[in-house]
């Protein structure tokens, strides 16, 4: 399945059991050459809190915490309104004009709760990577910094994006968001994931750009977020909490023998 170009391998383990999925395990099946290939391996199994568990395996193998463009594509996948457990929280997700509709929770700017090394004002970090500086970081599940530039597109993201995620200040790593603000409704991004590297579209960190946006009064609390892969609606509704909307779809149904990847 995808959003918008952002790749997974959804394992459906919620009515049968399969093998502990390993870190090893999870990157061979994601590598492009010699596994099935994508950005990311989801899990999905039981849960007794919700209607079912969402796991989510970057393609390096690591896992974490929250995926939105998964989580609409695992809504798709299950056809009706659900409730989804993740290892970042709670999620909603329902049918909605323009695709699926993920109700992401409220967001988190503490430091600790990103989480950062040491205390900082999390609204414009006084720290700078080449030409990249002063960023916001937002948690949505998962962590994010977002810096603000005149054009995504020449910022060079494949070599400051490592640097930037792998930095001691993040002792869990973060994703990396470079935004433009288009127009009080407009944004254009691009996401370094932490773990996978570029991507197509990262629905957390569209979340997470828009917030970072609003709260520095640069878009209103309802945005589009334009992604090499497509188009995102971000709301960031009174009661605090940000819906994402966006197509899903299913690329195709296979099998594989367990054994190739172990």
């Amino acid at each position: 399945m995808h959003g918008l170009g952002n790749d997974f391998v959804v394992l459906d383990a919620r009515q049968t059991a399969i093998p502990e999925l390993t870190v090893r395990v999870a990157a061979a099946i994601a590598d492009r050459r010699t596994g099935v290939g994508c950005d990311q391996v989801i899990l999905l199994e039981q849960s007794q809190a919700a209607d079912f568990r969402m796991r989510i395996f970057n393609a390096d193998g690591s896992e974490v915490e929250a995926c939105g463009n998964a989580s609409r594509a695992v809504a798709l996948l299950h056809g009706k309104p659900a409730r989804i457990e993740t290892a970042g929280g709670m999620i909603d997700a329902r049918p909605a004009d323009g695709g699926i509709a993920v109700d992401m929770g409220i967001p988190r700017f503490g430091w600790e709760e990103i989480p950062l090394a040491y205390a900082m004002d999390t609204s414009r970090m006084p720290v700078a990577w080449g030409e990249l500086a002063e960023p916001m970081a937002v948690n949505v599940g998962n962590p994010h910094v977002i810096f603000f530039v005149a054009d995504t597109d020449a910022v060079a993201l494949d070599q400051l994006g490592p640097q930037i995620e792998n930095d001691p200040l993040f002792p869990e790593r973060v994703n990396v968001n470079v935004a433009t603000v288009v127009s009080r409704a407009a944004m254009r991004l691009r996401v370094w994931e932490r773990g996978a590297g570029l991507t197509r579209a990262c629905g957390t960190g569209a979340c997470a750009s828009a917030i970072a946006a609003m709260r520095r009064g640069l878009v209103e609390r309802s945005v589009a977020v334009t992604l090499p892969g497509g188009t995102l609606r971000i709301d960031w509704s009174e009661d605090g909490r940000v819906i994402m909307t966006g197509p899903a779809t299913e690329s195709y149904r296979g099998s594989f023998e367990w054994g190739d990847y172990t």
